[in-house]
């Protein structure tokens, strides 16, 4: 077969991981023509077709599975050891990266990621993406996404998953609700009031499936697609919604709005940054990676602290 070259390698790995010769020519930083010319190459080396087009992309062929994943490991162990001498300066990079975030995202850790990046990288800028649970992934692996930030889990072996901090669901309910006087609520006053609930591309499913375990779905009076709209529609009418527990304190600091413990456990929601393998991201979203990891993962939610902490025990 002759000698490999190394970077023959990378190719394959980002075509397999993106399906796109443009997405790859772009992390790359390479012309598309020569993309193409290494995928020449490859078959050539390997006496395989690798990937054949279809409407959506490039499709591997049963050949290029076999080879993705000793191919892609062997790269990352190379990157991992060619890149401890690595000397990244944040503070003078420039670019712009685009990242997806739910509307909760935008509206409780968007603010947290653009004033550390203020202080620590004023020369980055950033596109932000509505976060869609049936797409996010592919738009990842095709290059349209650098980054994405989501609760549900998404399980590929295209891209990682790490997680970020955990956190559990309150009740939200309008400052002066008139029946709703305390930190506490009982089953008897969930199935009493009306509620309103949120039912969308993010994805965020367990406030629903919550009522739904408790035969409360007939009590819901409306049906949003965003988090956001929440605290305008309860501040001004009875209702009250289901709400995770650090983006509720944050309403509560612009909004007629206040958090009640629920009656019943709920399972703690985990957050987690989504993005390509370490060795198919550029060097620019290394850092973006590790970054937000860093700034993102620090939020300590209530669900981490003891019982006591949160003055409800």
């Amino acid at each position: 077969m002759g000698t490999f070259d190394l970077n023959l390698a990378r190719v394959f790995v980002l075509l397999y991981e993106t399906g796109s010769v443009t997405a790859t020519a772009e992390t790359l930083h390479v012309t598309q023509p020569t993309v193409s010319y290494s995928l020449g190459k490859l078959r050539r080396h390997f006496d395989d077709e690798l990937f054949r087009r279809n409407g959506r992309g490039l499709t591997p062929t049963a050949g290029a599975r076999r080879l993705y994943e000793p191919l892609q490991r062997a790269l990352a162990e190379i990157d991992g050891t060619v890149r401890q001498g690595d000397a990244f300066d944040a503070g003078t990079m420039s670019g712009r990266f685009t990242i997806a975030l739910s509307d909760l995202g935008e509206a409780t850790l968007l603010p947290r990621l653009l004033a550390a990046a203020r202080e620590h990288a004023p020369g980055v800028s950033f596109t932000v993406r509505p976060f869609d649970v049936e797409d996010a992934e592919s738009q990842l692996r095709r290059g349209d996404l650098d980054a994405f930030v989501a609760t549900p889990v998404i399980t590929s072996h295209l891209t990682v998953r790490i997680p970020l901090f955990r956190e559990r669901y309150v009740l939200m309910v309008a400052a002066d609700h008139p029946r709703i006087r305390g930190d506490e609520v009982t089953p008897a006053d969930l199935a009493a009031e009306h509620h309103a609930t949120v039912f969308g591309p993010s994805g965020h499913v367990a406030p629903r499936a919550a009522l739904a375990a408790h035969g409360l779905l007939e009590r819901v009076a409306v049906d949003a697609t965003r988090f956001s709209m929440l605290p305008y529609l309860l501040e001004q009418t009875d209702l009250i919604a289901i709400v995770p527990e650090y983006v509720g304190e944050v309403f509560t600091a612009s909004h007629r709005v206040r958090l009640v413990r629920l009656p019943f456990e709920t399972e703690p929601i985990e957050i987690a940054l989504y993005a390509r393998h370490e060795s198919s991201r550029s060097p620019a979203q290394r850092w973006l990676v590790q970054f937000m990891a860093e700034v993102l993962g620090e939020q300590v939610s209530p669900a981490q602290l003891p019982p006591t902490a949160t003055g409800w025990r």
